[in-house]
């Protein structure tokens, strides 16, 4: 069905001033990019692995929670498939749900191969944890609550070892401007710009092969989200822009419980891990009452999406902004040593899980959709792939299963490396080269991101409903209508990433006239209607117009 959203093809930028090339880029620090890059190289003769800040800044060390995967005796694959389709709410790809849950236990091994410390439990085996959803303890965790931070170190390590190869290159502060394509639409190159730090200043052509975005999420187009500040959506947007399809974008994700700063707080919050859930804390509103009893056979451990939705009723029914995490009865050497990470943020933001109730609320935490790709990371672009929280290979469905999100960029960036390493094995990816960039062109000022996170907190937000959308998706196009004018430079582009981002994620959104997982519809609050059990897609087409399809998806057995 045609859409009246129109996307323009580049952002503002200056001719490229230098040019770098490779088999393949890679596109983020993650542990998407940071594992096809390491496979890849074995391999491939040249792989440049560029990432926007430095190595070690990716949104995979903010990971406190885990890896889940079913490696214990007493657990299987079947079963964490079974809690990753009902956690999707009907709407996961069932193929890569499997692919996943069968692959992942050894992905995971792989990683303590390479130097991940996971903890241990007296008998020197994986201390395995349970979070929301899961039905079983299968969550791997390294130094209580920093598992993202010792998988990132443990890559980069291993990274580092071969950065003396003349076959790998790191660019660091190095920002994704757009895509590059030949005349038959065929991704060939990314354009840069390096930031001074860098070895290379100012923008500049890194033309490949093939390119992996590995770019993370999109947190940044609202006004609160735990991802960190880097999280501005610049793969999807140059995605969307160059017209790959894009699917799902309007299941968003909000954690439940991210701790609670005060009105006007805004940016990366700090996140309370499900984590601590799982070890028995549970949530109350201000009278001290239970509320998730009764809510929910899980209850306080009950999907994301499920205890989000009870905090926002709760909020309402009460009159307040927050609700409160209960850990006390923990003890402050279980808390001390199992989330050692949490501790200490709170009680430098004046508060102390020992002895106090934490306030929490919902905040933007994980995009489930993204660039569509298919079974081995491929887009609907030939010659681009993704992978990792800016991807939608359908294993998220609706909602995320807590804890997936490593185990998915573990998978399927061996998959991606397996699969472009066999094509140019067999000359199916040639170097072409780029045609020049036309002047359907647009560049928001920087000064308009306030104004686009406000914007969609508001009206895409936590609960949505079409009046709420359409006043959103009015004021998105009036700002589209002054992005014409600004200076070309970081700031700008990821303003105007975060435009174009919450542009058709609002699209996607109301045309969702539904209930379902992370998209919550204040005027449609029947959940799981079954005529809409598929993914909306969308892509830019050669005009500039947004198009969307609707792709059922088979009925799924979630007893």
């Amino acid at each position: 069905m045609a859409t009246e959203l129109t996307v323009p093809r580049w952002l503002v930028a200056g001719e490229p001033g230098w040019t770098a090339s490779a088999d393949v880029v890679v596109v983020g620090s993650g542990i998407a990019g940071l594992t096809t890059a390491l496979r890849l190289r074995q391999r491939v003769d040249r792989v440049l692995l560029v990432t926007k800040t430095v190595l070690n800044e990716g949104s995979t060390q903010w990971a406190q929670g885990g890896i889940a995967a079913a490696l214990d005796p007493a657990d299987s694959p079947e079963e964490h498939l079974h809690d990753t389709l009902v956690a999707g709410c009907g709407v996961c790809d069932v193929r890569a749900v499997t692919a996943l849950v069968n692959e992942g236990p050894e992905r995971v091994r792989e990683l303590v191969a390479l130097g991940a410390e996971f903890d241990l439990d007296d008998e020197g085996e994986l201390k395995l944890t349970r979070e929301g959803g899961h039905h079983r303890d299968r969550i791997a965790h390294a130094g209580g609550d920093a598992t993202g931070k010792e998988i990132s170190r443990a890559l980069i390590a291993a990274l580092h070892a071969v950065q003396d190869d003349p076959g790998i290159e790191v660019i660091e502060h190095a920002l994704v401007v757009d895509l590059l394509q030949d005349a038959r639409d065929r991704v060939c190159g990314v354009t840069l710009h390096v930031i001074g730090e860098g070895q290379m200043d100012g923008v500049g052509a890194a033309l490949a092969r093939a390119v992996v975005l590995a770019t993370g999420g999109l947190g940044q187009v609202y006004s609160a989200t735990t991802n960190p500040s880097v999280a501005t959506g610049d793969g999807l947007g140059a995605a969307l822009r160059a017209g790959a399809v894009l699917a799902d974008v309007e299941f968003v994700q909000f954690h439940p419980t991210v701790l609670w700063l005060g009105e006007g707080s805004s940016g990366q919050q700090p996140l309370i891990s499900e984590a601590v859930r799982g070890e028995g804390a549970f949530l109350v509103d201000r009278d001290g009452v239970r509320f998730m009893q009764g809510r929910h056979p899980l209850a306080d451990l009950a999907p994301r999406d499920v205890v989000s939705r009870a905090i926002v009723d709760r909020m309402h029914q009460t009159g307040d902004n927050h609700v409160f995490l209960d850990a006390r009865h923990l003890g402050r050497e279980f808390l001390e040593a199992r989330f050692p990470s949490i501790v200490a943020r709170c009680r430098e933001l004046g508060f102390d899980p020992v002895t106090d109730l934490l306030p929490v609320a919902p905040a933007q935490h994980y995009a489930s959709g993204g660039v569509r790709t298919d079974l081995v990371g491929r887009t609907s672009l030939d010659g681009l792939y993704a992978c990792g929280e800016v991807s939608c290979t359908g294993v998220h469905g609706a909602n995320r299963l807590a804890s997936n999100s490593l185990l998915e960029g573990l998978v399927f960036a061996h998959r991606i490396a397996d699969d472009i390493s066999a094509r140019l094995a067999e000359g199916q990816l040639p170097q072409v080269d780029p045609v020049r960039p036309t002047a359907d062109t647009a560049l928001l000022d920087a000064s308009a991101r306030v104004q686009v996170q406000a914007t969609m907190t508001t009206g895409s937000g936590a609960v949505r409903s079409a009046d709420s959308l359409a006043a959103a998706a009015a004021a998105l196009v009036e700002l589209a209508a002054a992005a014409t004018s600004g200076e070309p430079g970081p700031l700008s582009w990821e303003t105007t990433n975060l435009l174009h981002v919450g542009q058709v994620l609002t699209l996607a959104a109301a045309l969702r006239e539904e209930t379902r997982g992370g998209h919550v519809r204040s005027d449609f609050p029947e959940q799981v209607d079954p005529s809409w059990r598929g993914h909306t897609q969308l892509v830019r087409g050669v005009d500039g117009a947004v198009t969307t399809t609707f792709v059922p998806v088979p009925e799924q057995d979630l007893a």
